[in-house]
């Protein structure tokens, strides 16, 4: 099914790559995803789909494309939608472990080195932590139209995102990992066990576990054409223009819950991962979840106590706006 490669000096070594795609109603886009993936220049992955019971034709093509690769698709179909990307996503992963697994989107396209460039970097981190450390690569996106034209060359320059604030600090307030662009080792893998009480996405939650106890290491190539259509669930918005500044004032219930959510995020990571958590990390996410039962004047000292701003200046202003 696989075959030996050589990376960074490593020879007759097989690793297999797990790729999770997620699938709803995307009969527009999914054989170019497919295609993608069937031409990367590192072919030792398979692929699980799962169809979160769609209402076109997805099902009869990721059918038609598993029984041409039966060696490396496999299918499966929800009987019933799971309410969106992020629970097919947490049911995936908690199903389906590997030596390193990757996130998959079915409207996106992957350019052809995405897999060698990122897994290249994995071992690099291997090599540096140790196979025993949690660890998640990820990378940066181009972002493009729903036929492929670009519309932001970079995508974490659009988004203003720093892929240097890794801590759970950083994180607990800011996710900077976008899920197609991530690929993580079995150690992590093997940390994501239970569907949490409450997550804005899986890939905030993934983020959330490895800064907490292991690695991240970041690619600044772009490896993905992350296409932009009117059935995204989560898009890509230009965060430093003034029209997305003004938006986003307009809908200020929008900024407060976003804030509150992550509380409760919080508290569910709390929650699961209290037993592995060292005493540091149970004190500030404690803290943390209690912002919300303190007066705003109160509140504004707990974050900067606790260096829980988000990057850029505007946001930090919502922040103490907002909060």
């Amino acid at each position: 099914m696989t075959k030996s490669v050589t990376h960074m000096g490593m020879s007759n070594v097989t690793k297999v790559i797990t790729i999770l795609l997620a699938a709803y109603n995307g009969e527009k886009y999914i054989s170019q995803q497919i295609d993608s993936l069937l031409n990367q220049t590192f072919q030792n992955f398979i692929i699980y789909i799962c169809d979160d019971n769609s209402s076109d034709s997805t099902n009869a093509i990721i059918t038609e494309y598993a029984r041409n690769h039966p060696e490396k698709i496999f299918i499966s179909k929800n009987s019933e939608n799971s309410g969106g990307a992020k629970n097919v996503f947490f049911q995936m992963i908690i199903a389906h472990k590997g030596d390193y697994v990757m996130l998959c989107d079915h409207d996106d396209v992957w350019l052809p080195d995405k897999i060698e460039v990122t897994y290249n970097k994995m071992i690099q981190m291997e090599a540096a932590y140790g196979f025993s450390t949690p660890l998640l690569v990820h990378t940066d996106l181009k972002v493009v139209d729903e036929n492929l034209n670009t519309i932001s060359e970079s995508f974490k320059a659009a988004m203003n995102a720093d892929f240097s604030k890794t801590s759970l600090r950083n994180q607990i307030i800011q996710n900077t990992l976008t899920g197609c662009t991530a690929m993580y080792n079995r150690a992590l893998a093997d940390l994501i066990s239970v569907v949490p009480s409450f997550a804005v996405m899986h890939d905030w939650w993934l983020m959330l576990t490895v800064s907490a106890f292991g690695q991240i290491g970041t690619v600044e190539q772009q490896t993905i054409l992350y296409r932009q259509h009117g059935k995204n669930e989560i898009g890509a918005k230009d965060v430093r223009t003034l029209k997305y500044k003004l938006n986003k004032l307009m809908h200020y219930e929008e900024i407060r819950k976003a804030l509150n959510d992550t509380y409760l995020q919080a508290q569910s990571f709390l929650e699961v991962f209290k037993s592995k958590l060292t005493p540091d990390q149970i004190d500030f996410l404690t803290v943390y979840c209690d912002i919300p039962n303190h007066i705003k004047p109160v509140r504004w000292i707990m974050i900067c106590r606790l260096g829980v701003l988000k990057n850029g200046i505007s946001r930090k202003i919502a922040n103490f706006i907002f909060i």
